[in-house]
C-alpha cells in the first residue's frame, strides 16, 4: 500500500507520545528565553550571536508579513532538511518580540496577546499591569510570577494561582484571597502559613484563630520583612491534583487522564505537558510547552499554541489552523513545511506556494527522506537553536549541565547579566537595600524612592533595578524589596 500523509502523521505521533519527559524539556523549552537582550539598539528576545544576522521593529515586521513568501527557498535535496529550514530562518529581519493582537505599552514583553502595560514578561493573555511575569492569563496586576490565571489580581511572588486576589509568597492557591506564605490551597481567605486547606478562614500554620487573634498575629508576622523571602522557599513544591482524575505531577485542575504535566488547566488526554491554561475542548495532545485555550486537538511536540489547531506537529508560534509541520510563528496557515511568518497561506514548503497536488507530491517525498535519516520525529536539532540555553526555560528549570548543552551545539551565556549603569556610583550591594527600607515611628512601611536611581548587585553579581511600578507595588503593600534579580526569582516561580 502506498504511503500517505496520515501514515507519516502516525509516525510523528507515536514517536512524540514516547518521548522522554527530559528530551521534551530540552528541545522544546530551550526555543522559549527568559532574558532580554541588547542587540542593534533594540531590546530584544534575541541575542547578538551569529545565530541571527539582524532584527526589526514589531511594526516594520508586521509590515512585511504579507510579503514573506518572497523570501522562499528552493529546497535543496543535498543538504539536510533542518538545514534548509535555517537557512530560511536567517534570512528574515525578525522581530525583536513575537506578538499578536493589539498590546498597549508591551512592547518589551514576548509572545502576549491583547496584553496592557506588561514589562519584562512571556506568555501573558489578556493580562493588565504584569512586571516578570510568565503564562499569565485573563489577570491584572501580577508581578515576579508564574501562572496566574483566570481573573487573578494583587499577586506578588507567587505561582499556580487561579481565580483569586491578594496572594503574595505563595503557591497552588485556587479560589482564595489574602493569602501569605501558603500553598495547596481552595476558597480560603485570610490564611498565613498555611498547607492544603478547604474553606478555612483566619487561620496561621493550619490553625484556625479568632478573627482578632489572627488580626494581631498577621500583623506582627508581616512586621518582619526579614523572612519573607526564607518564609516563600519553606513552601511545599508539590500540589494536589484538583478536580481532576488519573493525573501525575504539579497543579493540574479540571483536567483528565494527564501523565507527567505540570501547571496545567482544563483538558484531557495528554502527556509531557507544562503551562496550559486552557478553556475546554482541548484533547489528545503530547508534548506540549505553554498553550493557549480551546480547541486544540491532534498537536505534538510544539511551543505555543493558541486555538482552534488540529494536527501541529513540532512547531512554533502558531495562533491557529492545521496541518503544519516543522513551523515558526505561521498565522492562520494549513498545509506548511518548514515554514517562518507566513499569514493565510496553504500548501507552502520553505515558504514557496505550491498547487495542493505538487505539496503532497513533495511533502511525502521529504517525509520518505526524513524517515530513512531518522529526522521525522526530531525537534529543531540545537545548532539551530538561537538562545542562550541558560537564558531559557529549558535552562532555568532543570539541571542540565553546562558541558552537556555545549557538546551539542547549543549556546551558552557566560557573562553576568548586566543593566546600563550610567555612574558607577549608583551601584549598590543588595546588602545595602535594609538602607533604604524601614518602619516609621507609627509603623509605616517606607521605601525611600532614591532606590528608582540605583542600580542594585546581587549576590551572584548579577545587576538589576527596581522600575516605578514594581516600586509602587511594593509601597501599596507593605513588601520588601527584592534582594536576586529577577531572573533568579522567576527560576524560584518555577519551583521544579
Amino acid at each position: 500500500m502506498a504511503k500517505n500523509l496520515n501514515y507519516y502523521k502516525k509516525i510523528l505521533q507515536d514517536k512524540s507520545k514516547n518521548l522522554s519527559f527530559s528530551d521534551y524539556l530540552k528541545y522544546i523549552t530551550s526555543w522559549q528565553e527568559m532574558s532580554f537582550y541588547k542587540f542593534d539598539g533594540f531590546v530584544s528576545k534575541f541575542p547578538d550571536t551569529d545565530r541571527i544576522k539582524w532584527i526589526t521593529t514589531i511594526e516594520d515586521f508586521d509590515n512585511q508579513i504579507e510579503n514573506s513568501l518572497k523570501k522562499n527557498k528552493f529546497l535543496d535535496k543535498n543538504k539536510s532538511f533542518f538545514d534548509n529550514f535555517w537557512e530560511l530562518f536567517k534570512s528574515f529581519k525578525l522581530p525583536h518580540m513575537i506578538q499578536f493582537l493589539e498590546n498597549k505599552n508591551s512592547e518589551y514583553s514576548d509572545v502576549v496577546v491583547g496584553c496592557k502595560n506588561n514589562y519584562l514578561s512571556n506568555i501573558n493573555t489578556n493580562a493588565e499591569n504584569c512586571l516578570y511575569t510568565f503564562s499569565i492569563k485573563e489577570s491584572e496586576n501580577i508581578i515576579n510570577s508564574v501562572a496566574v490565571w483566570k481573573h487573578s489580581s494583587n499577586v506578588y511572588y507567587s505561582s499556580g494561582i487561579n481565580n483569586s486576589y491578594k496572594i503574595f509568597y505563595s503557591r497552588y492557591i485556587i479560589n482564595s484571597n489574602n493569602i501569605w506564605f501558603s500553598s495547596n490551597l481552595i476558597w480560603c481567605q485570610e490564611c498565613i502559613k498555611c498547607d492544603n486547606l478547604e474553606n478555612q478562614k483566619y487561620c496561621i500554620n493550619n490553625v484556625k484563630l479568632e478573627k482578632a487573634d489572627y488580626l494581631k498575629q498577621k500583623e506582627e508576622i508581616l512586621k518582619n520583612k526579614s523572612e519573607f523571602y526564607n518564609n516563600y522557599l519553606k513552601l511545599s513544591k508539590k500540589s494536589g491534583s484538583f478536580n481532576s482524575k488519573n493525573c501525575k505531577w504539579n497543579f493540574i485542575l479540571n483536567w483528565e487522564n494527564l501523565d507527567n504535566s505540570y501547571f496545567i488547566s482544563d483538558t484531557k488526554i495528554w502527556k509531557n505537558l507544562m503551562f496550559f491554561g486552557g478553556d475546554s475542548e482541548n484533547e489528545n495532545n503530547y508534548n506540549i510547552f505553554t498553550w493557549g485555550t480551546w480547541k486544540n486537538v491532534n498537536t505534538y511536540s510544539t511551543m505555543w499554541c493558541w486555538m482552534w489547531n488540529d494536527h501541529i506537529y513540532n512547531s512554533a508560534h502558531i495562533p491557529y489552523w492545521n496541518n503544519i509541520f516543522y513551523s515558526y510563528y505561521v498565522i492562520n496557515c494549513s498545509y506548511c513545511i518548514w515554514c517562518i511568518w507566513l499569514k493565510n497561506k496553504s500548501y507552502c514548503i520553505l515558504n514557496k506556494q505550491y498547487t495542493k497536488e505538487q505539496w503532497e507530491k513533495l511533502s511525502l517525498e521529504i517525509f520518505e527522506s526524513m524517515e530513512k535519516s531518522w529526522d521525522l520525529w526530531e525537534f529543531w536539532p540545537a545548532k539551530i537553536n538561537p538562545f542562550y540555553f541558560n537564558d531559557t526555560v529549558a535552562g532555568l528549570i532543570w539541571w542540565f549541565k553546562k558541558d552537556e548543552i555545549i557538546s551539542e551545539w547549543f549556546l551558552w551565556r557566560d557573562e553576568k547579566i548586566k543593566v546600563d549603569i550610567p555612574d558607577e556610583n549608583l551601584v549598590i550591594w543588595f546588602s545595602e537595600l535594609k538602607d533604604y527600607e524601614w518602619f516609621d515611628s507609627n509603623w509605616n512601611w517606607k521605601i525611600n524612592p532614591e532606590i528608582l536611581k540605583k542600580v542594585i548587585k546581587s549576590k551572584n553579581w548579577d545587576y538589576y533595578r527596581i522600575v516605578k511600578m514594581e516600586y509602587d507595588f511594593l509601597i501599596k503593600h507593605w513588601l520588601p524589596l527584592p534582594r536576586l534579580h529577577w531572573l533568579e526569582r522567576m527560576k524560584i516561580n518555577f519551583g521544579v
